[in-house]
């Protein structure tokens, strides 16, 4: 993967599936148990809202664990094609962060990954800057968007 982006190359579906959906496959269970643990602690209780970093991982939480009631993605354009076909699964709320200028992602296909979505409700939120820029007020409109759906 590093070596195609690096030469300017198109990443195949091949790539990301052999390295993204692994690392899928072993986390979504790790964060299942996390959740599990903490809501078994006295004063813990849901709804869940859900806020994370791969997209991939993301997705098929937002699928998979029925407790999660809302989450915030940060777009990426890495995803494997299994998961693809999840998005059109998930139905929760959605506040999606996508940095406009990220040299790491494909836009359109974070833009493409938006469409598939299958949430009714669902937001996505463009803001210039790479991968690492997102602004203050983003993270903050984020947050609103949990208080909101997770009263």
């Amino acid at each position: 993967m590093r070596r195609a982006i690096e030469a300017g190359q198109p990443v195949g579906d091949e790539i990301v599936d052999a390295l993204v959906l692994p690392l899928v496959e072993e986390s979504v269970p790790e964060w299942r148990a996390a959740l599990d643990a903490l809501l078994s602690l006295p004063g813990i209780g849901g709804p869940v809202g859900y806020s994370g970093g791969v997209i991939s991982i993301g997705i098929r939480m937002a699928v998979a664990e029925p407790r999660i009631s809302a989450a915030i993605l940060f777009a990426g354009s890495f995803v494997p094609r299994a998961v693809l076909e999840e998005a059109r699964q998930v139905t929760i709320p959605l506040h999606v962060l996508l940095q406009w200028d990220d040299e790491g992602n494909d836009r359109q296909a974070a833009l493409d990954l938006f469409d598939a979505f299958g949430s009714k409700e669902k937001t996505l939120q463009a803001n210039m800057g790479g991968h690492t820029g997102v602004p203050q007020f983003a993270g903050e409109a984020a947050a609103q968007f949990l208080t909101r759906h997770l009263k």
